[in-house]
């Protein structure tokens, strides 16, 4: 009980400070700069320069509609980081002071800056299944069912909320600041999202090659594959070990090799992509029926309401 109370509880904390950076770059670095980036917070500033309504009240009023569609088909236990975050970011948005006047005096430094403290923020917000809400919402759907990266959703569902900008300025040059922090801001999600993802295939020559394996499967709970080899120099028949971990996992493993067999050799290699269990799910493109997905929806908020 304790040990799930201390993980959830590390999970929030990873969340909160991820949504911490992510209102800093729009406090700190956007609004300062009259700049619109993507997403509600995009809306929300262009009604800000626009009407000086706070970014804060757009955020809410526009995610209580979004949020029901997380409910809906992302399940409940997303709903709830899903509500904290959107509560926490409102909450952010109106305590914490806009900047008078740019940190920077190059808007395109600050639209950089700003891209990577917005897209870091929420890729490690991302990592612990929290959510800023919003186009959030609308990529986790859509990566739910698609074998597509998060930062690129983003990328397509900005372009008219940052393009919508020109409207309001007449200025090419305030649209491409916009990008320039929409692309900083997809490209920190996913550097963040397959850091975190990211495996690699060891393979451990070593005479204690039992040792290592059982430390291996009982510490790390990963799989061990032992493979039969013959080496060519000595010609002697020898073990070779075989293990598929997340990269983060990796220094454990030299850990126990080097405490078991000092003199054992190593090989390390980078792979684009581990599926099955204990890894990342295979996601195959299926044909939707406009039709059916209507019914379903209808009975998920039909239940929720009879609940």
């Amino acid at each position: 009980m304790l040990k799930k109370v201390s993980r959830i509880a590390r999970e929030y904390i990873t969340i909160t400070f991820g949504l911490v950076m992510y209102v800093m770059g729009i406090n700190q670095f956007m609004l300062p700069a009259e700049i619109v980036g993507g997403g509600v917070s995009g809306i929300g500033a262009l009604f800000y320069y626009a009407t000086g309504l706070p970014v804060s009240y757009t955020y809410l009023a526009v995610n209580v509609v979004l949020v029901v569609v997380a409910f809906i088909v992302l399940g409940r236990n997303f709903g709830v980081k899903t509500i904290y975050g959107i509560v926490l970011i409102t909450f952010l948005l109106k305590i914490l002071p806009i900047a008078d006047t740019p940190h920077v005096s190059d808007p395109l430094l600050g639209a950089i800056i700003s891209g990577i403290l917005t897209g870091a923020g929420i890729g490690i917000a991302f990592t612990q299944g929290g959510s800023a809400g919003g186009t959030d919402i609308v990529a986790m759907i859509i990566t739910k069912y698609r074998n597509v990266s998060v930062g690129r959703v983003f990328l397509y569902c900005d372009l008219i909320i940052i393009g919508s900008s020109y409207l309001l300025y007449h200025s090419l040059e305030k649209v491409v600041y916009g990008y320039i922090i929409m692309g900083m801001f997809s490209y920190c999600i996913d550097l963040v999202l397959s850091g975190n993802k990211q495996s690699v295939q060891i393979f451990i020559f070593s005479c204690s090659y039992e040792a290592i394996a059982n430390r291996i499967v009982n510490e790390q709970h990963r799989g061990v594959t032992i493979l039969n080899a013959t080496g060519w120099y000595t010609k002697t028949d020898k073990k070779l070990l075989m293990i598929l971990a997340r990269r983060n996992e990796a220094n454990n493993i030299y850990r126990i090799v080097k405490e078991e067999d000092s003199q054992a050799f190593i090989s390390v290699g980078s792979i684009m992509g581990v599926f099955g269990q204990g890894f990342d799910s295979i996601k195959v493109t299926k044909k939707i029926d406009p039709e059916a997905l209507v019914k379903k929806a209808v009975k998920k908020v039909t239940n929720i309401i009879e609940t």
